[in-house]
Order: structure tokens, then sequence, then C-alpha cells
């Protein structure tokens, strides 16, 4: 226990000796984490929606009023049995002006002035979702046919292609910036090592000198590039986590997007955050070192003059 409090109290100097490097270090590892998390929960905010969509309704045509315009009466109900038969349809919903007067008076119940209107302007519909939301062009385009019938059809499979094609773009950015800024990290760390080794030049000779072996003098130095790098992924996900939680927030009073991602996906990968954080540093630490320290292997003995720092 003495010995791991030693090394942890070297690491700590080395800390403080170091403040404003150690910042830039940290601050570099909380940046580039902070950008991957953030794009690892707005992907699984994308994709929670997504599925939510295209579990839902895909296509919405409105249908012009029977009676009118040569419509038999029973038109709708022939247009309904016909798409329910296809085989890229899983289920139709007929909603009949009756019911959609009914479903505006609910969505606008608290702006009466949108209500002042006649209820027959409000279109029959057929809802329709579909066996796999990427058939959805060929259902438009047979819904075309109809259009003696048809007056609009509405589909939703652009916009979750949009949402598909945006979940790919930012994690291909988020990412990328990750990985540069995640590298300048990992150097900045090797940097702060090396200026902490240099320091403390003396204290490392002596050391060897009295027969400490190269580990024994490395793992303080490793010991700080982790604690930087859990410095920075902790910030990271703190500041993550504090924004997603004011985004859901704000975001409860939008019903049409969901913020409900589980608790065990910010769990998950704060410890995934964490361990990488500390993985950089830990690699940061080994590069800084690799160069700075000797290895034990086939060095020569050292002397009261040798150097123990020399750069290879």
């Amino acid at each position: 226990m003495n010995r791991l409090g030693f090394l942890a109290r070297e690491a700590l100097i080395n800390l403080r000796r170091n403040l404003l490097v150690v910042m830039g270090a940290v601050l570099a590892v909380f940046i580039s984490l902070a950008l991957a998390f953030g794009a690892l929960v707005v992907n699984q905010l994308l994709r929670i929606n997504t599925l939510a969509w295209q579990d839902g309704v895909h296509i919405i045509a409105f249908l012009h009023d029977e009676g009118l315009a040569g419509i038999p009466a029973g038109a709708h109900q022939a247009l309904v049995a016909e798409v329910t038969s296809w085989d890229e349809v899983a289920n139709v919903t007929y909603v009949d002006k009756a019911a959609a007067w009914a479903e505006y008076q609910q969505i606008f119940a608290d702006r009466p002035d949108y209500l002042n209107i006649d209820p027959s302007v409000l279109p029959a519909s057929a809802r329709i979702e579909l066996t796999n939301i990427d058939l959805y062009r060929d259902v438009q385009f047979r819904l075309a046919s109809e259009s003696q019938l048809i007056r609009r059809v509405e589909t939703f499979g652009e916009q979750i292609e949009q949402l598909s094609s945006l979940s790919t773009v930012l994690n291909l950015l988020g990412l990328g910036l990750a990985l540069v800024l995640g590298m300048s990290a990992v150097i900045l760390i090797a940097n702060t090592i090396r200026m902490a080794i240099y320091a403390r030049r003396d204290e490392v000779a002596i050391m060897k000198l009295v027969g400490a072996s190269n580990w024994f003098v490395r793992i303080p130095f490793v010991l700080e590039g982790m604690i930087e790098g859990l410095i920075g992924a902790g910030l990271a996900v703190a500041t993550v986590w504090v924004a997603f939680r004011n985004l859901r927030t704000l975001g409860d009073s939008i019903e049409i997007v969901s913020f409900a991602v589980p608790d065990r996906f910010f769990l998950t990968w704060s410890i995934r955050i964490l361990l990488f954080g500390a993985a950089a540093g830990v690699l940061g630490s080994v590069l800084g070192l690799s160069r700075y320290l000797k290895d034990e292997d086939g060095s020569r003995p050292i002397s009261a003059g040798a150097r123990v720092l020399e750069p290879l």
C-alpha cells in the first residue's frame, strides 16, 4: 500500500507542476470525447424516431367525397379493400369525414380560433402501413392510377430516408472530428509526460541510481496520463448528459419527436467513454516514455554521471 501511495503522490505532483499543459491535454480529450459521445446520442435519437415512424402509418391517401365528380357511394370502401390486398401493404385504416373532424378538434383543442371552419372541408382518408418502408414508392405509384378518387397522397418515406442520411452524415462528421481531436489529445498527453520527465530528470536519475526498475519509474507518469484522460472523459460524459437532460425537458412539448433514450444506453456508453479516455491517456504516456526513458533491457549500468533521459 505504501508503494501505491507513493506512486499516486508522484503522479499528482507531476500534474501540479505542469498544470497549464495538463489543462490543454484534458481539454483536448474532453472536446474529442464530447463530440464522439454527442454523435452517438444524436444517432440514437434519430434511430429511435426512425423506428417509431417506420412502425406507424407510412402513406396517407386523401380521398374525394363520394357522390361528387362521378364518384359512386361505396367507392372508398372498394379502394380500401383493393389496397389491402396488395402484397406491399400490411394494413389500411379508413378515416371518414366525421372521424377526421373529431381528430382535428382534438389536435387543435387549445386553439379555438382554428375550429371555426366547415367540417365538410376535411376529406376522408386511407392510412396505409407497409410491410417494408422501402416499398413506399411502389405503393405511391400504384395509388397514382386512382387519380379520379384520390385527391392527394402524403408519404413519410422520403422523410425517413432523409433522417437515415442525416444520421450517417452526423456520425461520420462527429466521429471524424473526434478521431482527429483524439489523436491531438494523445500527442498533448505525450508532450505533457515528456515535460514532466524533463522537469524531474534529477529525481529520476537518483531513483535509477538506487536500483529502481524502469517500470517503477514509469508508473507515476502512466498514472498521470491516465488521470488526464479520465478527467477529460468524465467532463465529456457529464456535459453530454446535462445537455441531453435539458434538451429532453425542452422537447417534452414536441410530441412528434421522441427523446426516450434509455438510461442503459447512457450508462453503457459512459463507461466505455471513461475507459477510452483512460486508454488514450495511457497511450499518450507510453508514447512519451518510449522516447525519453531508456529500456531496461540492454542498457548499460548507470553511474553517477550517466544520463537517464536520452532521446532515442
